[in-house]
């Protein structure tokens, strides 16, 4: 490894780490010149492994040893730069070590990902990527197999995104469907059970569902405010909700992701202590 040392904020190596924080600039820059950052050793390491290309890493000189830890391509630029040129850089203090500019790959056809599944996470209109994050993690590590989003949801490879999921955006099967709701009645006439998470008091309560789980299914879940729209909806077999109590009539889109994920999942053999 050769580091290369970065003095000025205006270094055309560093192109691709500006204003980060700009979430408007980085939604238009980011999938149209085909890139997205990983952030922190562990996020790096894994994305390598998933076999996303790497364009270059930023560091400080105090992390620079843990960098070289990373089993990263021969040839990879390593940039480092002193801290606080790097927080001007990226437009916020970066704590975790380092950044790594990935390139993306093509995503998967959605008829690539379905079959060989059995549970998979579906967000419509989840424009939140902290929230997006949080699905992705949830649906890794609660048994199950693939995500896909509509045209309308976050970029699951936002950094933001890949941070939260710590990585799950790279280990698990995920695509975004470029038909919706068309998308919904594929799956349903391909023999999937699409199940809504809805805190509508009709719904059918989670632990019911849950004793008795369809042998495929498809977790739906809208956006943070109205929820599912009428259209998802309308396509769905049932709708399911997760009872409340003291006047909360529902919870967070990634903490409800977590508990239908858990009751759903095929982590879980049983749902303990849940009751209709």
């Amino acid at each position: 490894m050769n580091p290369q040392t970065i003095s000025e904020i205006d270094d055309l190596r560093v192109a691709d780490y500006r204003s980060l924080t700009d979430v408007t600039l980085r939604r238009r820059k980011e999938p149209a010149e085909g890139l997205f950052m990983a952030e922190s050793h562990q996020v790096i390491s894994r994305a390598l492994l998933a076999g996303y290309p790497i364009r270059s890493v930023l560091t400080t000189p105090r992390w620079l040893e843990a960098v070289e830890a990373i089993a990263l391509p021969e040839g990879t630029a390593v940039l480092v730069a002193a801290e606080s040129l790097v927080n001007s850089i990226t437009g916020y203090r970066v704590h975790r070590g380092a950044l790594a500019a990935m390139s993306r790959i093509p995503l998967p056809r959605v008829e690539d990902v379905v079959p060989q599944a059995r549970r998979i996470v579906v967000l419509e209109g989840v424009v939140d990527h902290t929230n997006v994050g949080a699905v992705f993690r949830s649906a890794a590590g609660l048994g199950f197999d693939a995500v896909l989003v509509d045209p309308t949801c976050a970029d699951p490879l936002y950094r933001r995104s890949v941070r939260v999921s710590m990585g799950a955006v790279f280990s698990l099967p995920w695509t975004r469907t470029s038909s919706w709701p068309a998308q919904l009645t594929d799956l349903s006439a391909d023999g999937w059970e699409l199940l809504a998470l809805t805190p509508r008091p009709e719904a059918e309560a989670l632990a019911r569902v849950a004793a008795d789980p369809p042998e495929r299914l498809a977790l739906l879940l809208g956006s943070e405010g109205p929820g599912l729209s009428p259209d998802a909806l309308a396509a769905v077999t049932r709708h399911v909700r997760i009872p409340m109590a003291a006047g909360v009539d529902s919870l967070n889109v990634g903490a409800a992701a977590a508990v239908a994920c858990y009751a759903l999942g095929t982590a879980s053999a049983s749902v303990i202590g849940m009751s209709p």
